[in-house]
C-alpha cells in the first residue's frame, strides 16, 4: 500500500507507452499524454516536445518496478545510494529536474583503485571536495537536499576533515601578493607547468597567472597590477587566447584529497626509513612534491579516515 507514503494527491500525469523495450533496456519506447489532473495540468513535460522516454520513466518501463521513499522533514539532507555510476548519474539528473540543480548533488567515487598507484582526476576530486564543503555550511549555495552516489563512494575510506580544505578563493580588486597565491595553490596540490592544458595546472609570466580549477570549464588568466587584481579572465587550451568572458571572482579548490602538510612529509620521512622499496613514492612526498599514486598510501600517511556516511551533517 502507499498509503504510509503519500499524505495527500495534488495532481497527476497519466501517459500510455507505446514500443517495445529489448532485454537490455536499449529499446526505444514513446509515451503519449492521456490525461492530467489537480497541478498536473499546470506542469510542461518535455514529451511535449519529444515523445522518446528517457530516464527515469524509460527506467520504468524497462524494469517495470517504481521505488517511493518517505524523507523526514528535519532539513537533514538525504543520501542516496546507486550501485552503478551511470545509475547515480542518471538519478541526480532526474532528482535535479524535480528539486532543483542546487538541491540535488553528486558525489563520485574515484575512478582509480585504493591500492593502484594511480591519482583520482583532479575534477573528480574537486566535485568531491565542493559536496562535502556543501554539507559542512561552507558553501554560499547551501546544503543540497539529497547527495548521490555509487556504492562504490560509500564504501572506500577518505581522509577525515576533507570540508575543512579551504580553496584559493582569487578576486579582482583585492590585494592578494603573487608570491602568497603561487605558495596557496601549490600548497592545494596544483602542478606548477610552462602552459597550461590540463586541470590543476598553473603557470607564471611575469605578473600573469593562469590557472585551471579541476571543476572549471576553462581555465582562467588572472592579471596583476602590483599586488592588486586587475582583472580575470577565461581563455581556451587550444590556441591559449582569451575567450572574452572577465569574472569578478575565481574560486579554485583543492586538486588532491591528500595534500603534503609538515605532518604528512613527516610520516613519509619515516615510512620511507622503513620502507626503502617505496622511495620512489615516498621520496618526493616527504620532500613535499606531489607524486603520481601516493593516494595509495593515504591510510599510512593521515591520521584518520572517516566514510562519506559518517560526514556529519
Amino acid at each position: 500500500s502507499l498509503d504510509p507514503l503519500i499524505d495527500e494527491i495534488l495532481g497527476y500525469t497519466r501517459y500510455a507507452f507505446e514500443g517495445r523495450v529489448e532485454g537490455t533496456g536499449e529499446g526505444v519506447v514513446t509515451a503519449s499524454i492521456v490525461d492530467r489532473g489537480g497541478i498536473g495540468r499546470e506542469l510542461r513535460s518535455r514529451l511535449d516536445d519529444n515523445p522518446e522516454l528517457r530516464g527515469t520513466k524509460h527506467r520504468v518501463a524497462v524494469e517495470k518496478v517504481v521505488t517511493l521513499a518517505r524523507g523526514r522533514s528535519d532539513g537533514r539532507t538525504v543520501l542516496l545510494v546507486a550501485s552503478t555510476y551511470r545509475e547515480a548519474e542518471q538519478l541526480t539528473a532526474d532528482l535535479g529536474d524535480l528539486l532543483g540543480e542546487d538541491a540535488v548533488a553528486y558525489y563520485p567515487a574515484w575512478e582509480t583503485l585504493p591500492h593502484e598507484r594511480l591519482s583520482p582526476r583532479a575534477d573528480t576530486v574537486g566535485r568531491r571536495l565542493a559536496v562535502l564543503r556543501r554539507l559542512a555550511g561552507h558553501d554560499d549555495v547551501g546544503a543540497p537536499r539529497v547527495v548521490v552516489a555509487p556504492v562504490r563512494s560509500l564504501l572506500q575510506p577518505q581522509v577525515r576533515g576533507l570540508s575543512e580544505m579551504a580553496p584559493v578563493r582569487i578576486e579582482v580588486g583585492r590585494e592578494y601578493p603573487l608570491g602568497d597565491l603561487l605558495r596557496d595553490l601549490a600548497g592545494a596540490a596544483y602542478n606548477r607547468v610552462d602552459l597550461v592544458e590540463r586541470r590543476g595546472e598553473f603557470a607564471v609570466r611575469g605578473g600573469i597567472v593562469d590557472v585551471f580549477p579541476p571543476t572549471a570549464e576553462h581555465p582562467v588568466r588572472v592579471d596583476f597590477f602590483g599586488d592588486e587584481v586587475d582583472e580575470i579572465r577565461t581563455f581556451t587550451v587550444a590556441d591559449q587566447r582569451s575567450t572574452g568572458e572577465t569574472m569578478t571572482a575565481v574560486v579554485a579548490p583543492p586538486c588532491r584529497e591528500l595534500l603534503l602538510t609538515d605532518d604528512v612529509r613527516a610520516r613519509a620521512r619515516r615510512l620511507a626509513a622503513q620502507h626503502p622499496e617505496l622511495a620512489d613514492l615516498l621520496g618526493p612526498v616527504s620532500e613535499g612534491h606531489a607524486k603520481e599514486g601516493m593516494e595509495a598510501l593515504i591510510p599510512v600517511l593521515v591520521g584518520g579516515l572517516e566514510l562519506l556516511a559518517q560526514h556529519e551533517r
